[in-house]
């Protein structure tokens, strides 16, 4: 089942109503940095800070998600699919003792200054990872992109001149 435009606006002022911050990474950051929907979406991937993930969890849960086994070659902190098949991936991370984005090991680390995006889907401003960490992840993950994401790549390069 394919996560919508209506589906991530909904989720993202669920959690915003909970105080809880996200921004949203992957294919949905991509299409919001464009500001404008050029695929469908497997999934939504977002990124929290860690001390809100069983606050997102629980509160999710209660809108029918429910946490789904990882697949342990992935390196997202928490995944959560409805009864529909509609799938959250949740990437978590933590800020240091100075108020900047701590750098994690595996792929998705997120650098000082990747959660400085913003961009709009259907129309409503969101908070997104930047350019720069989308190009970051799709570096050292090239062995396990898909068409869709070489597609991403190249709809980025051309709005904003980075290089895959």
């Amino acid at each position: 089942m394919s996560m919508s435009a209506e589906d991530v606006l909904e989720i993202y002022a669920l959690l915003e109503g909970q105080n809880i911050k996200i921004w949203l990474d992957g294919g949905w950051a991509v299409d919001a940095l464009l500001g404008e929907q050029t695929r469908e979406h497997d999934d939504l991937d977002i990124a929290a800070e860690k001390k809100d993930l069983p606050t997102l969890k629980n509160f999710l849960e209660s809108y029918g998600y429910r946490d789904t086994p990882k697949d342990e070659d992935k390196m997202w902190d928490l995944v959560l699919t409805n009864e529909e098949g509609k799938e959250i991936e949740v990437h978590a991370f933590s800020y240091g003792a100075e108020g900047k984005v701590v750098e994690e090991e595996y792929w998705n680390g997120y650098a000082a200054d990747s959660l400085t995006g913003s961009g709009t889907i259907a129309g409503r401003e969101v908070r997104c990872v930047s350019v720069s960490q989308l190009v970051k992840t799709h570096d050292k993950n090239k062995r396990e992109l898909k068409e869709a994401d070489y597609q991403d790549m190249e709809r980025l390069s051309k709005k904003f001149g980075v290089t895959f």
